[in-house]
Formats: structure tokens, C-alpha cells, sequence
């Protein structure tokens, strides 16, 4: 299991630096956002999944311990409900690029933005 050495919230860059050994991880609110192990991003069950849009300027209220096995994240968009658990932090990480990239696709592919959902008008 890959527990962060050192775990530090960066409230105006909206980032949150994880230390694994010599390695530093850095991960802005938005990629951890639209990642959230919660049922409201991954839905509740395979391929049930909600793309999450509009989070580019989400930040970060607060971090806290679950147990041993966990970090909570409250968003100040409100959302807090998903357990990042660290094998799952360890994963975004050090698979940050192609996480991002496959959103980004999804975005793409969903004519969504980050900035405010979806384009055009309706």
C-alpha cells in the first residue's frame, strides 16, 4: 500500500502535493473533482458514470483523515462524499497524464467544457 509521506493542501493554487519517497505529486481540485471515488461521479454500477463538467475553478474547503485507509475531501462546490483511498491516490498520481487525457476525450466526445458544462445553447 502507498501512503503519501506528506500530504499538503496549496488553498490558492488549488492543489494538493502528495510526497511518496523523493517523488512529489502535485493535483489540482479540478482533476480530483471530476475523479471522486464517489457514487455521484462513478455511478452505481460499471459504465454508470457521470462526467463530471464545469469544474475548472473548483477549490478545495478542507482534507481529513478516514481511519488509516483513507483521505476525505470536502470540495467547496459542496461535494464531499468519496473516500480517495490511498492504493486510489497513489493511481492518480502516477497515471495523472493518462487520466486526464481520457477525460479530456470524454469531455470532447460530450461536446462538455470545464469550464461551464455543455456547449451551445439550448
Amino acid at each position: 500500500m502507498m501512503i503519501p509521506s506528506s500530504i499538503n493542501l496549496h488553498k490558492k493554487s488549488r492543489t494538493l502535493e502528495l510526497q511518496y519517497g523523493d517523488h512529489t505529486y502535485e493535483l489540482t481540485a479540478e482533476y480530483l473533482r471530476v475523479h471522486s471515488p464517489s457514487a455521484e461521479v462513478r455511478g452505481h454500477g460499471i459504465g454508470n458514470g457521470i462526467l463530471q463538467t464545469g469544474k475548472k475553478f473548483v477549490g478545495i474547503d478542507s482534507i481529513e483523515m478516514a481511519g488509516q485507509y483513507a483521505l476525505k475531501i470536502t470540495f467547496d462546490d459542496g461535494h464531499d462524499s468519496g473516500l480517495f483511498i490511498w492504493e486510489y491516490l497513489y493511481d492518480l498520481a502516477i497515471n495523472h497524464d493518462s487520466h486526464w487525457a481520457s477525460y479530456l476525450a470524454k469531455l470532447e466526445a460530450a461536446n462538455a467544457t470545464r469550464d461551464e458544462g455543455l456547449i451551445g445553447k439550448f
